[in-house]
C-alpha cells in the first residue's frame, strides 16, 4: 500500500507541473519565441539530466553504446519535435484547449499501433475516441463548432497534436530500450535531442522566422524558464516514470487526466470564464478518456491471462 500511495502521490505530483507548464509556457512565449525557447530550456533539462545521470548511475551510463544515431532519433521525434510543434502550437491557441490535446495521448497511442501493428483498437476505444474528438472540438471553437467551418479556429491545437503524435512515436521506441533505466533513457534522449532543437532554432532565426531573444528578454522570463526546465523537464518526468513504475501505466494515466483539470482551473483562478459548452466539452472528453481507461481494464482483468505488450505505454504531455 505504501509503494501504492507513493505511486498516485507521483502521478499527481507529475499532472500538476505537467498542467501548470501550457500556462506558464503560453506566458513565457510572450517574450521569446517557441524555437529559442525550447534550445535554451532544454540546454538546461539536459544538463540536469546528465548531472542526475551520472550522480546516480556513475559516469559510464553516460556512454551511448552503440545506440547514438538511434537515441539522437528518438530524441529527435520526442523533444524536438513534441516541444517545438507544441510550443509553436501554443503560441496560438489558449493553453486550457492545448492542455486537452495533449491529454489525447493514450489514444493516439492505439491509432498508431493500429496503423503500425495491424493491432486495431477495441470498440470500446473507438467510441472514446470518437467521443473525446467532439469535446476537442466543443472547446477549441469556444463552445461554437460552426465557426470552425468560417476559419475562426486558429492551428495551433493542430500543432499540439502533432506533437502529441510525435512524443507518442518516441515513447513507443522506449520498448526497444528496455536495457536502459528510465533515467538514462531520458537523459540520453533529451541531450541529443537538444543537438535538433538547437539545429532547427538556428535554421529558424536564419529564415526570419524566430528571433534570437536579448538577454533583457531571457531575464525578463527567467522564473517562467527554471519552472519549465526544472519542475516541468526534469522532475515531472522522473516523477512520471516513478509512478508506472510504481501503480502500472492505467493507473498512472488516469491520474494523468488531471493535467487539463490543473490547467483549466488555473486559467480560471486567473479570470478566464468558459461557456457551458466549453465546459461540456472538456467533460466529454476527460470522461472519454477516464472510461476508456476503467472498461479497458476491467476487460484485462476478466480476460485470461496474458503478457503485458512491451509497446502499450499510456502518454502525456513531457
Amino acid at each position: 500500500m505504501r509503494g501504492f500511495a507513493a505511486g498516485v502521490t507521483f502521478a499527481t505530483t507529475t499532472a500538476v507541473i505537467w498542467g501548470g507548464q501550457f500556462v506558464v509556457g503560453k506566458s513565457a512565449l510572450e517574450e521569446v519565441d517557441a524555437f529559442p525557447l525550447t534550445t535554451i530550456r532544454y540546454a538546461l533539462a539536459g544538463v540536469l539530466l546528465l548531472g542526475l545521470l551520472a550522480a546516480i548511475e556513475g559516469p559510464r551510463a553516460l556512454r551511448l553504446e552503440g545506440r547514438g544515431l538511434r537515441l539522437f532519433g528518438l530524441g529527435t521525434l520526442g523533444f524536438a519535435g513534441f516541444n517545438l510543434f507544441a510550443y509553436t502550437g501554443l503560441e496560438h491557441a489558449e493553453p486550457q484547449s492545448a492542455a486537452l490535446v495533449a491529454s489525447l495521448g493514450p489514444l493516439v497511442t492505439a491509432i498508431i499501433l493500429w496503423i503500425r501493428d495491424g493491432v486495431r483498437p477495441p470498440r470500446v476505444t473507438s467510441v472514446a475516441m470518437a467521443v473525446a474528438l467532439v469535446g476537442i472540438v466543443l472547446v477549441i471553437s469556444g463552445g461554437d463548432p460552426a465557426s470552425i467551418a468560417n476559419g475562426s479556429v486558429g492551428w495551433g491545437d493542430a500543432l499540439v497534436l502533432l506533437g502529441v503524435i510525435s512524443f507518442v512515436l518516441y515513447t513507443l521506441g522506449a520498448a526497444r530500450h528496455r536495457e536502459l533505466s528510465p533515467l538514462r533513457y531520458t537523459a540520453q534522449t533529451a541531450a541529443l535531442g537538444w543537438v535538433s532543437i538547437a539545429a532547427a532554432t538556428a535554421l529558424a532565426v536564419a529564415a526570419g522566422a524566430a528571433a534570437w531573444p536579448s538577454a533583457s528578454d531571457v531575464g525578463a522570463i527567467a522564473p517562467e524558464l527554471l519552472y519549465l526546465a526544472v519542475p516541468g523537464a526534469v522532475v515531472a518526468v522522473l516523477t512520471w516514470n516513478a509512478a508506472v513504475g510504481s501503480i502500472g501505466p492505467q493507473n498512472a494515466a488516469l491520474i494523468g487526466n488531471l493535467i487539463p483539470v490543473t490547467t483549466f482551473t488555473i486559467e480560471i483562478v486567473r479570470g478566464y470564464r468558459p461557456g457551458v459548452l466549453e465546459i461540456v466539452g472538456a467533460a466529454l472528453t476527460l470522461g472519454a478518456l477516464a472510461a476508456n481507461n476503467l472498461l479497458l481494464r476491467r476487460q484485462r482483468t476478466t480476460a485470461p491471462q496474458r503478457t503485458e505488450r512491451a509497446d502499450e505505454p499510456v502518454l502525456e504531455a513531457a
